[in-house]
């Protein structure tokens, strides 16, 4: 670490002792792309607050590595694969999720879809191994004493990292399919008669024939689709601890869940006292743009322009579709700012500039946006809501069709098809939502909901960490339910005890009766007798 920058360090924690007597040390277990966003954006402002963060990378990290720009301390372990490899690995998978199997229905998708978990759950593991199974590294980070595990709950090994080290445990998550992470291991209760399953593309307002869809997808994923190869897990886990244990046992002993959503996406379900929202923790206030992109945005006039991106991880679509896309904008008044990394379209109208990168967030909270053309992924609707902004869906795989369901479900989006995107749907749906004031409306009153927050999502999030840190923990804030087996959590054993009380008086009464009766009957014969 630079000399500077350990100064800086130096006095933040000395600021940190003056005001709260306490400074923390985190230890850090990430995972990539659009996660480690959410999640470097808590360690930044833990750092702020003196406290010291550590953060586990393996040296095939695609996004997660050191940078002069913070005072975060990176330790990194060795992997047989490189950044490359790593990087080909996750394009094939969103190109399997996006392409090849997005035209299958619902149960063939997913069953195709199974591999990519799998696959992925097996390269986090190897991970997880070239940690564990280093006696130096971890020798060193039991010496370094930390406070709390911080980790992203879609990639194992923070909870078997803080059992070894004997450490408290935070969770960030966004979800696991059909919320089994959710359910399971955090015993959080999720009623499929209105709380729809992830990936159903339901609202929490069901039909009767969308509540029974939303119940087979519940038990597709509870007894089918697995989000990790959890016997292999399991077996690891116990060969590491030296003692029988299985991963979804490991991952009930977090403390916190931590999750990256809020009610103004969200549809409304119980929460658990150890489970928060800390939804858009990454938005912030828009900052100017640069001069030629601000020149271009002014030039639009009362019109105002549309921002148009697919991601961080979906840069390109087909040429074909790329024409379709640029056929349509060409035809609405708005200028239109795209992320696009591919072959110019022919089509493409002079309203409308490609940049290989765009300041999203900033564009988005310029007061001349007007609609956001999107992929649906949570980073990109939680800055629409953020500054108020409605939205044109194209969702492309994982949460995204979901996400824009949510959106569509609170009337600030409307949804196109990728696989049936063609220049009349796309300008229709533009038009829809440039026209018509509802969209506007519904947006800002999205925003509205999620400003109107006694504290903000990134001071929320750091307060339970400091929180779990201060108090060695917070299992006083985990249901008793981690304790019972689920027969005794559903209460099977209570029912079954009733029935047989129920049944053993009903017996006793009806023996009794007919007890009765044949004395009266042979008391009624003896009198005849005589």
């Amino acid at each position: 670490m630079p000399a500077k920058q350990t100064l800086v360090f130096l006095l933040l924690q000395l600021i940190c002792f003056l005001r709260t007597g306490t400074c923390g040390k985190v230890l850090v277990w990430p995972t990539e792309y659009s996660h480690w966003i959410n999640i470097k954006m808590i360690l930044d402002e833990l750092v702020k607050r003196g406290h010291e963060v550590t953060v586990l990378t393996s040296s095939a990290s695609v996004l997660i590595e050191p940078s002069n720009e913070t005072s975060i301390n990176f330790e990194i372990y060795s992997v047989p694969l490189s950044k490359e490899d790593l990087d080909n690995v996750f394009g094939k998978w969103i190109g399997d999720l996006t392409n090849k199997f997005q035209d299958y229905p619902f149960w063939t998708y997913f069953s195709k879809m199974q591999k990519v978990p799998s696959e992925y759950s097996d390269v986090i593991e190897n991970f997880c191994k070239a940690v564990v199974w280093n006696k130096r590294l971890m020798k060193k980070l039991r010496e370094s004493k930390f406070d709390v595990i911080l980790a992203d709950a879609i990639g194992p090994c923070g909870e078997l990292q803080a059992e070894l080290l004997k450490k408290p445990l935070v969770y960030s998550l966004r979800f696991c399919p059909g919320y089994k992470c959710e359910k399971y291991s955090g015993g959080l209760p999720l009623p499929p008669s209105y709380v729809p399953v992830v990936f159903s593309e339901l609202s929490d307002r069901m039909t009767f024939l969308e509540r029974v869809k939303n119940m087979l997808q519940l038990l597709y994923f509870d007894f089918w689709f697995q989000t990790f190869n959890e016997k292999s897990w399991s077996r690891f886990y116990s060969e590491a601890l030296g003692r029988p244990t299985t991963l979804g046992e490991m991952m009930g002993k977090a403390d916190i869940w931590l999750i990256r959503t809020y009610w103004d996406l969200e549809f409304p379900h119980p929460l658990l006292p150890n489970f928060d929202f800390v939804g858009g923790l990454h938005c912030k206030p828009a900052k100017p743009l640069p001069e030629e992109m601000e020149e271009f945005v002014q030039s639009s006039g009362e019109h105002g322009i549309v921002v148009f991106s697919l991601g961080s991880m979906f840069k390109n679509i087909t040429e074909e579709k790329a024409n379709i896309v640029a056929s349509a904008l060409a035809q609405i008044p708005q200028k239109v700012l795209w992320r696009f990394d591919g072959k110019k379209p022919d089509t493409l109208g002079s309203n409308t500039r490609l940049y290989k990168w765009i300041p999203q967030n900033d564009l988005l909270g310029h007061p001349k946006t007007k609609a956001f053309i999107a992929h649906g992924g949570t980073n990109g609707i939680y800055e629409a809501i953020y500054h108020g902004i409605p939205i044109v869906g194209i969702p492309l795989r994982a949460d995204q069709p979901d996400n824009i369901n949510h959106m569509v479900a609170k009337g600030a989006a409307v949804r196109v098809d990728v696989h049936t995107l063609s220049t009349t749907n796309l300008l229709t749906a533009l038009r829809t939502v440039l026209n018509e004031p509802s969209y506007k409306e519904n947006a800002m009153r999205l925003s509205r909901i999620h400003h109107d927050q006694p504290v903000k999502p990134l001071d929320r999030a750091v307060f339970w960490i400091e929180y779990v840190m201060r108090n060695k923990g917070a299992k006083h804030l985990r249901p008793a339910l981690h304790d019972l087996s689920w027969f005794q959590y559903h209460s099977l054993d209570v029912i079954g005890f009733l029935v047989v009380c129920m049944v053993a008086v009903v017996f006793i009464i009806t023996k009794f009766c007919f007890f009765c009766c044949h004395k009266t009957a042979n008391l009624g014969k003896k009198k005849k007798k005589e």
